[in-house]
């Protein structure tokens, strides 16, 4: 397809980016982000451009300012139990930390890098180096004294028993 000077007037004006008839083009690389933290870096040397977030993404900062990436999970049931499954690579068992109430779960954890790579050194950064988490409310109570929670091959399995609502606890009324 062939665009004419007035389909690039119109692509320009609506990315902002100049186009090859202005004889140079707006490049910009976008780096590998997890959730809404996405940081930018301009493709011409100097300093990189502050990052500004939003009230969410500073609600997803822990204490020391870092930004958290957003755990991945699958979450499905049997009869008895709600299973949360999560791929998490990279991260030693000590350095989960895994919440449950009677209503909702809470993973959190860090994945360190261990070399240091310099940012200009990259050609693609897709993994994400450093804290996540996740909190789910669950779609019925569970009884959180029977959770199991297994760590293999990568992958964290945490089982919750639903709490069973139908059975009946019968109590003997006695006389004062």
């Amino acid at each position: 397809m062939i665009m004419n000077s007035e389909d690039e007037k119109f692509f320009e004006d609506l990315s902002g980016a100049k186009t090859e008839a202005d004889g140079e083009y707006d490049v910009e690389l976008v780096k590998a982000s997890t959730g809404a933290l996405a940081e930018r870096t301009s493709a011409a040397p100097g300093p990189r451009p502050k990052m500004i977030r939003t009230k969410e993404e500073k609600e997803d900062l822990w204490a020391d300012g870092e930004p958290e990436g957003q755990l991945t999970v699958d979450v499905y049931q049997t009869a008895n139990d709600i299973i949360v499954e999560s791929a998490i690579a990279g991260v030693a068992p000590d350095d989960i930390d895994v919440n449950v109430t009677a209503d909702s779960i809470s993973i959190r954890g860090s994945r360190k890098r261990e070399k240091t790579v310099r940012d200009e050194d990259y050609l693609y950064q897709e993994c994400y180096w450093g804290k996540f988490g996740r909190s789910i409310i669950l779609p019925q109570e569970v009884d959180p004294e029977g959770a199991v929670v297994k760590f293999k091959n990568g992958i964290l399995t945490v089982t919750l028993p639903k709490a069973n609502k139908k059975k009946v606890h019968k109590l003997k009324v006695k006389l004062d």
